[in-house]
């Protein structure tokens, strides 16, 4: 299973809402900066063609090119849905916690907060079936993943290197290469990761 997934919900904000204001930020920064769609196109590697769907509000992109998006733009994927802190207690209710991948079999990725961008913090909540797979082209350099496994056995491969993390432990990850997270076990997997991103 890749990352080529539209914005899913599940217990969170609706599809409809989440996209419309994906594409409000998405067009509103991108005048802000004075880029033309083919400008903001080259620099965040998405086809202008894209870009106009996502715009438009006719596109739900995935996670790879929301990250993309965001890294062109100076800001961060939890500013793009609107899950970052602004005051000193931004509390972010249930019903506005986006499901931003959701796997064949049922399993999602929810992102549960985020500070603003470029240089950003994200909180995730991951749960996966048996069987499913999510994969990543990468990080910009610096980025670092913490991940801690509540249930189930989470298989992280970070370019050629596999690593088993079972129930109970935690891991450390550096991830600006390609990485996957997959549930090769019988159960149901279960994993909070934070990704922290500092653009130096």
């Amino acid at each position: 299973m890749t990352d080529k997934v539209n914005i899913m919900t599940e217990s969170g904000a609706d599809i409809a809402q989440v996209s419309l204001a994906v594409a409000s930020r998405i067009r509103s920064w991108r005048k802000d900066k004075k880029l033309s769609l083919d400008e903001l196109s080259r620099r965040a590697s998405v086809s202008k063609g894209m870009l106009v769907e996502i715009e438009k509000g006719a596109a739900n992109p995935s996670i790879a090119i929301l990250c993309k998006l965001a890294a062109a733009l100076g800001v961060s994927v939890a500013d793009i849905v609107n899950v970052s802190s602004e005051p000193l207690v931004h509390v972010i209710e249930e019903t506005a916690i986006p499901v931003l991948w959701q796997g064949e079999q049922g399993g999602s990725a929810k992102l549960l907060a985020g500070t603003a961008g470029p240089d950003m913090i994200e909180l995730w909540c991951w749960e996966m079936y048996p069987g499913e797979r999510f994969h990543s082209s990468g990080h910009p350099a610096g980025t670092v993943e913490l991940l801690h496994v509540n249930a189930g056995e989470l298989t992280l491969t970070v370019g050629e290197t596999v690593t088993k993390i079972t129930a109970g432990a935690s891991a450390v990850a550096k991830t600006e290469s390609t990485h996957s997270y997959a549930n090769q076990g019988e159960s149901v997997l279960r994993f909070t990761m934070t990704v922290a991103e500092y653009h130096r």
